[in-house]
């Protein structure tokens, strides 16, 4: 249905009509206006999923567990490595997917501004058109003096306007914020892993580093132990298979560096990519070995129930829900009817009208700017998709659908997080237990070469025996090593599932300024490039009542 009110010059004058136009067009905007601010808001409200929440941590007991608040914004510097330190300060600046995650916010923040333009007038255009044209003057009832052949112009200005009476603008703009936070919880649950991610990638170089270290050490030791059996077998004391054995188990040992300087060669080249360098290119910072990182006597871990606001993932899952539900009634506005006001006003002419009115010598269109050119239209509709076959119902249940499927994946992503923290606190403390043991083995197990290669000097046991104690003593002291390093890696685990990291970014752009200045040369983006219109835009657009549109 349309109801609409038209309108022509003809005696009333140009002062005329445009007092009748200025008085009709506030009056709509005023119904508008009070449309809108008394109009429903269909589908549900937001409401924060429930979740499963420990009341304390499992191993909250254990000795180096502390749970008392934990501040995990720079939790690599617990390490007291300034190597580490600059590696994950030049990724967080460098790296390229956590670039890509910072575009992303400028999209959905514009993406934004799309939603709430549609709670204004949805068409608005001004248009302008000249046509030349020739009539038939063989047909039926044609005028003789008539005028066949003619030109005409018109300007115009059309705007159409569907009132957000049952809040389906309102809601997808409550998606759009939801988007735009999810899409800032992304780039920081990308943080929380890139700077694990480096941190875990550096702690592998160093325990490579150390086992290749080891690996040459006992290289040195059996070296020396194959010159005693050839000198032994040189003087007729034992026979040619001692050396055999001795120069095996050398070569085996030896075997070994390769693929310790090849996985060595490859952690290095993965963390130059974490950095947005080419392989090679932090060679020079990684020059000097240095020892594995060694974790601190005691571990503040806080409590579960701070995992909350405190992991990306989390919260990333929570905006998903909150723009979910908020498409229900983007597609529930469907089943009622719509509202909109619609106008036109514009000028036309044509050059043939100076004829009708006895001006033959007249310009061509003169009188456009006249009050007889002025034409106008205007009114309301409304319109309902009654006969819609169940098809907005079922869209409807769509949506519902996904916003519970969203559920789940927040209780699911809750647990996980939950699971994460206990699986690298359990795994942390085991590494430490099993270096303890392991330690000890070492330090027997080359207490064990020394006495075999003393006996097997004085003849007392066969070089078996010092095969034995020399291969043991090579892998006690590469598990060592290897279980040292694992204790870091199990502990950058921990302070990752911890949701620690994301916080250095707080007060600095998600975008560089070059990336910024590239995409200002290219495109018009008024002020969504500043920080204070990124991240704050969320919490003060949640507490609007009315959104206006970014010019």
């Amino acid at each position: 249905m349309r109801l609409s009110m038209k309108g022509n010059a003809e005696d009333k004058g140009w002062m005329g009509h445009a007092l009748q136009l200025s008085g009709f067009f506030p009056a709509c905007l005023i119904v508008a206006v009070i449309s809108l601010s008394g109009c429903l808001t269909v589908g549900p409200d937001f409401i924060q999923p429930d979740g499963p929440v420990a009341e304390g941590w499992m191993e909250r007991d254990a000795p180096p567990i502390k749970s008392t608040p934990a501040e995990l914004s720079r939790w690599w510097e617990v390490f007291g490595d300034p190597v580490l330190d600059e590696l994950i300060e030049d990724a967080c600046s460098q790296n390229l997917p956590l670039r890509i995650a910072g575009v992303r916010i400028l999209e959905a923040r514009a993406r934004l501004g799309i939603a709430t333009g549609e709670r204004y007038p949805q068409l608005q255009q001004a248009a302008g058109a000249f046509t030349r044209g020739s009539l038939s003057e063989s047909t039926a009832n044609s005028t003789p003096s008539a005028d066949f052949t003619f030109g005409e112009i018109n300007l115009g200005f059309d705007a159409a306007w569907e009132l957000d009476f049952w809040g389906k603008f309102r809601r997808g703009i409550e998606a759009g914020i939801g988007d735009l936070a999810a899409s800032i919880a992304g780039f920081d649950d990308i943080l929380v892993s890139l700077t694990a991610e480096v941190a875990r990638t550096y702690v592998q170089v160093r325990t490579l580093e150390a086992r290749l270290t080891v690996a040459r050490e006992n290289v040195t030791l059996q070296e020396r132990s194959l010159r005693i059996a050839e000198a032994q077998y040189s003087g007729g004391m034992v026979t040619e298979l001692d050396v055999q054995q001795a120069r095996s188990l050398l070569k085996d040992t030896q075997s070994t560096i390769p693929v310790f300087e090849a996985n060595l060669r490859q952690a290095k080249n993965a963390l130059a990519l974490l950095l947005g360098e080419l392989p090679g290119s932090i060679d020079g910072l990684l020059s000097e070995v240095k020892p594995i990182p060694t974790p601190p006597a005691e571990i503040a871990v806080g409590v579960p129930a701070e995992l909350l606001r405190r992991r990306p993932d989390i919260r990333l899952a929570e905006q998903q829900v909150a723009a979910q539900s908020a498409r229900i009634g983007v597609a529930k506005a469907d089943l009622y009817p719509h509202f909109s006001l619609f106008g036109s006003i514009g000028l036309r002419a044509s050059d043939a009208s100076l004829t009708a009115k006895g001006y033959p010598g007249g310009s061509e269109f003169s009188d456009l700017f006249d009050y007889d050119s002025l034409e106008w239209f205007a009114g309301p509709s409304v319109s309902w998709d009654l006969l819609n076959y169940g098809r907005i119902t079922n869209r409807v249940r769509v949506q519902d659908a996904r916003l519970q499927e969203l559920i789940v994946n927040y209780r699911d992503t809750l647990l996980r997080a939950a699971q994460e923290v206990e699986d690298a606190m359990a795994a942390f403390l085991g590494a430490q237990e099993q270096t303890g043991f392991l330690a000890d083995s070492a330090h027997a197990a080359e207490r064990s070469v020394d006495l075999s290669l003393l006996q097997y000097k004085e003849g007392l046991v066969d070089y078996q025996r010092v095969i034995d104690t020399q291969r043991f003593l090579s892998i006690e002291q590469d598990r060592l090593t290897e279980a040292t390093g694992s204790i870091a890696l199990n502990l950058i685990t921990m302070y990752k599932a911890l949701g620690g990291g994301w916080q250095v970014r707080q007060g600095k752009s998600f975008v560089p300024q070059e990336t910024t200045e590239e995409m200002r040369t290219r495109t018009n983006w008024g002020e969504l490039l500043k920080q204070d219109d990124l991240e704050p835009a969320v919490e003060k657009s949640s507490k609007k009542r009315w959104w206006w549109p970014d010019w």
